[in-house]
C-alpha cells in the first residue's frame, strides 16, 4: 500500500483574525508586534512551546551593525534587545571583524521577553500547533489548517504572514518555491551545544598572545585582547592535530566558539550534517541523530586541545537543529548576489542589511564569505509572493537566490523584515488592499517614524 484516502470531514474554525502570523521566531515576533500596534486582532501560531526561534539555540544575533560600524537595524528589533537588557539577557552590539557585529542573548530570557511583549500587545499566541494546510479561495489565502492536540482546526485571517523560515504556508498555498543551489544542495544545519566551566579568559588571552599557534579566521588577535565576550572562528591547525593524533571525527574545518553571557559558559557551533532537508521530517530526524553522534568527538577535541576547556563540562544541547536554508519563495522581485555585492538601493526598500554572503557549502567542510564593503537594501517586493494574494513572507525564505539568501538569513535582518511585513499587513487591513497594492512610500514613512533605519 503506497497511499490511503482520508475521508472528508468538517473542520471547525477555531479563530478569525485581522492578521495571522505563522511562526514565532525572530521575524514572526516583530511581525506580530508591528501588526498589533494600533489595535488590530492579531494571532500567532507556533509549533513549539516557546517564542524566539533561532534566538533560543545559543547563537548570537548577527546583523545589527553594518560593515562600516554603524547600526543599521533599529525599530522593533532594537526595542526587543532593550527589553532583554533589562533582564540582563542581552549584550551591547559588539563590533566583530568577521561578522560586522554580534549581540549575545540569553536563550531563556528571549523566550520570556518575547512572550511578555506579545501578550502586552494583545497578540493571541497559540503554542504546540503546526500548520498542516491552507484555506484558499481561488488564488487568495483565507487562513490555514492547523494540527494539534485539539485535532484539525481552521484559523482564518484577512492577511497571513508566513514567518516559518521554511515557507511552509507559501508552499502549501501554491507559491512557486526554490531550494538550495543550482544542484539543489542546501547549507548543512548545526545542533548547538553548551559547555560550562570554561576558562574563557585563558582562551581569550591564548589567542591574543599566541597568534601563530591559535590562528583565527579574519579576526585579528587584538580583538581578543579587547573583548571578554567574543566569538572564535578558526583554530584549524588544532583540529588537524586532533584528527591526526586521536583520529577524532570532527565534521567542521573550523572551531566556532561563542561565549555566553554567563561566566564560564560557551556555546559551540561545530556539528555539521550534510544532506539534510529541513522540510522533510525523516531527513531532520537523521540530522538530529547524526549531530548528537558528532558531539562526543568535538567535546573531546575541545577538552584536550583548546586552551580554557580543560575543566569544562557538558550542560545542554539546543532544543532543535539550527537550519540555515530550505525553501525560498519566488516573489515579485528575486534578490541576487549582484544586489548584495553592489550595495544596491531600492525605491521600495523596507530594511537595510550589511551581513556578507555567508554560505556553509553543501559539498564540503568549507565556508564562502564575500563582503560588499557597505550596506544593501531589501525590497518590499521580495516579501510579496507571486500567484497568491493576501500573503506576505518574512525571514530567510523571502524571494532571493541561493547566494543572496546566504547574506539576508541572519536574525537581525529577519527581525527587520518581520517588522516591515507586520506594518504592511496592518496597512492592507486598514486600507482594504492586497499586499501587492500597499503604498510603499507610506510604509517606508511609517517604518522611519517608528524608529527603523532606511537609507535616503
Amino acid at each position: 500500500m503506497t497511499s490511503i484516502t482520508e475521508p472528508q470531514r468538517t473542520i471547525p474554525v477555531r479563530a478569525q483574525y485581522d492578521v495571522l502570523v505563522v511562526g514565532g521566531g525572530p521575524a514572526g515576533l516583530t511581525s506580530a508586534l508591528a501588526a498589533a500596534e494600533d489595535g488590530l486582532k492579531v494571532g500567532l501560531i507556533e509549533s513549539r512551546s516557546f517564542l524566539g526561534g533561532n534566538m533560543t539555540i545559543g547563537l548570537p544575533i548577527l546583523g545589527f551593525l553594518g560593515q562600516k560600524g554603524n547600526q543599521i537595524i533599529k525599530g522593533l528589533p532594537q526595542k526587543f534587545i532593550d527589553r532583554l537588557k533589562v533582564r540582563k539577557g542581552a549584550s551591547e552590539h559588539r563590533p566583530c571583524p568577521l561578522h560586522m557585529g554580534i549581540t549575545l542573548v540569553e536563550p531563556e530570557a528571549v523566550k520570556t521577553v518575547a512572550l511578555e511583549m506579545l501578550t502586552e500587545a494583545g497578540v493571541d499566541v497559540t503554542f504546540y500547533t503546526a500548520c498542516a494546510g491552507v484555506v484558499m479561495d481561488g488564488d487568495t489565502i483565507k487562513g490555514i489548517i492547523t494540527e494539534s492536540k485539539s485535532g484539525r482546526e481552521a484559523v482564518l485571517a484577512k492577511i497571513v504572514i508566513d514567518c516559518t523560515g521554511d515557507g511552509d504556508v507559501a508552499f502549501r498555498s501554491g507559491v512557486p518555491c526554490e531550494k538550495g543551489n543550482e544542484k539543489g544542495g542546501m547549507q548543512p544545519p548545526t545542533l548547538m551545544f553548551c559547555l560550562a566551566g570554561v576558562d574563557t579568559e585563558k582562551l581569550r588571552m591564548s589567542i591574543a598572545n599566541q597568534t601563530r599557534t591559535y590562528l583565527t579566521d579574519f579576526i585579528p588577535a587584538e580583538y581578543f585582547g579587547q573583548n571578554n565576550q567574543f566569538i572564535v572562528v578558526g583554530l584549524r591547525e588544532l583540529i588537524a592535530k586532533a584528527r591526526a593524533e586521536k583520529g577524532l571525527k570532527i565534521p567542521n574545518e573550523r572551531t566556532i566558539i561563542i561565549t555566553g553571557l554567563r561566566e564560564g559558559e560557551a556555546w559551540l557551533n561545530m556539528t555539521r550534517v550534510a544532506g539534510v532537508d529541513g522540510t522533510d521530517a525523516r531527513s531532520l530526524s537523521m540530522g538530529e541523530i547524526e549531530a548528537r553522534h558528532q558531539i562526543d568527538d568535538i567535546y573531546t577535541y575541545l577538552k584536550d586541545y583548546v586552551p580554557g576547556f580543560e575543566k569544562s563540562y557538558f550542560t545542554k544541547t539546543a532544543p532543535f537543529l539550527g537550519i540555515r536554508e530550505t525553501r525560498r519563495i519566488v516573489g515579485q522581485y528575486v534578490m541576487t548576489q549582484e544586489d548584495v555585492l553592489g550595495c544596491r538601493k531600492f525605491d521600495d526598500a523596507i530594511a537595510v542589511a550589511s551581513y556578507p554572503i555567508d554560505i556553509h557549502r553543501p559539498g564540503d567542510e568549507g565556508c564562502t564569505l564575500i563582503w560588499c564593503g557597505d550596506c544593501y537594501d531589501i525590497p518590499y517586493r521580495s516579501l510579496v509572493p507571486t500567484k497568491v494574494d493576501n500573503l506576505l513572507v518574512a525571514g530567510r525564505c523571502i524571494s532571493t537566490t541561493h547566494e543572496a539568501m546566504g547574506a539576508i538569513r541572519v536574525m537581525a535582518t529577519c527581525m527587520a523584515m518581520g517588522e516591515a511585513a507586520g506594518r504592511a499587513a496592518k496597512m492592507c487591513v486598514r486600507d482594504n488592499v492586497s499586499p501587492a497594492k500597499v503604498n510603499v512610500c507610506r510604509l517606508r514613512d511609517e517604518l522611519v517614524a517608528k524608529g527603523a533605519y532606511l537609507r535616503s
